[in-house]
């Protein structure tokens, strides 16, 4: 009996080689699929947002409790004038005590940040917390110089300088007066509005500073609130407020023509009908456009749509701010 070893078969080896070549491509091809790209580069996006965003906020904030700071000690806190809000409140127990500012901004404050971490977000009460840790820190540390000892000027200008900084600190994300805040959870709860609520607490600041400091302080005060709540609005809304336009005109293809080409601004076109009629049937279909400029262009606009059509009827309304589109992607010429 012969005893001989089986030969392998060439075709089932090129078969098997075939296979393990075949799993090796399939397992590469999968580990850097289109797919998986994509999601790697939307990950690295998000990255690179966050972290633009994170860097954006943190110098808001930075430059807000600089700019409070030295609202508060180049001009209020040396004069013994206050403000309303949170801030009023630290101001007026630390020209009546021996307590000093840096410590009362954060005890005062720190109610408020726990009802912002409830009601607003746990980043906001992060951001919140260093925010007036951080002002704290540098009114208690930064030797501001006195500007002036002219009583209108401290209300208006440390109205300003304060503003402005709670208004940066807003962009930020974060909040160096916490009166907002106790003015969104008491108007969720008894239905008044927040600008009555913060109405009320700042009669309430301004009362008692009229009673413990004076009748003159208190006047000041008012005016240093109505300086510091001026600006948060226009840092917060900024100067350039927005305008938007709902423009009805027969010859809205040319106007929308001129607004998109000439003027190089977005619109958005709705169909609809007149409605002065006796029957349904005689109402004329019309093109309704609506457009967003900024309030320096509203001239401009009107003017080009009056070489248009004369008769165009034109509804305005204001708006605070808006985000992408064309509103900012090149200037009027």
């Amino acid at each position: 009996m012969c005893y001989c070893k089986d030969k392998p078969n060439p075709f089932s080896v090129r078969l098997i080689f075939q296979q393990l070549f075949k799993t090796i491509k399939n397992q590469v091809s999968r580990k850097s699929s289109p797919s998986d790209d994509k999601h790697k580069s939307i990950k690295i996006e998000l990255i690179k947002a966050n972290i633009t965003d994170l860097t954006r906020d943190t110098l808001f904030i930075i430059i807000g409790i600089t700019l409070a700071g030295f609202g508060l000690k180049g001009f209020l806190l040396p004069n013994l004038f206050i403000d309303g809000g949170a801030m009023g409140i630290s101001l007026l127990i630390s020209e009546t005590t021996t307590v000093p500012l840096s410590i009362l901004i954060i005890l005062v404050n720190f109610p408020f940040i726990i009802l912002g971490y409830s009601q607003v977000g746990k980043q906001f009460a992060f951001k919140s917390v260093l925010a007036i840790i951080g002002l704290a820190l540098i009114v208690h540390f930064i030797p501001y110089p006195l500007i002036t000892s002219d009583k209108l000027l401290i209300a208006v200008f440390g109205g300003f300088f304060l503003g402005a900084g709670i208004g940066m600190s807003i962009r930020g994300g974060a909040v160096i007066d916490g009166t907002e805040v106790l003015a969104i959870y008491l108007s969720k709860k008894t239905g008044v509005t927040i600008g009555d609520i913060i109405l009320i607490f700042n009669i309430l600041i301004f009362s008692f500073a009229a009673y413990i400091l004076s009748i003159e302080v208190a006047l000041y005060a008012i005016l240093t609130y109505m300086a510091a709540s001026k600006t948060v609005d226009y840092v917060i809304e900024g100067v350039e407020e927005y305008t938007g336009l709902t423009i009805i005109s027969d010859k809205s293809e040319q106007i929308r023509t001129m607004i998109t080409e000439k003027l190089g601004r977005g619109v958005t076109i709705y169909e609809g009908k007149g409605g002065f009629g006796k029957e349904k049937k005689s109402l004329k279909k019309i093109d309704i456009i609506y457009t967003v400029v900024t309030r320096l262009e509203i001239a401009r606009l009107q003017t080009e749509i009056r070489k248009i059509d004369p008769e165009t009827f034109i509804i305005m309304n204001s708006i605070k701010d808006t985000k992408g589109g064309m509103i900012k992607k090149r200037p009027l010429k």
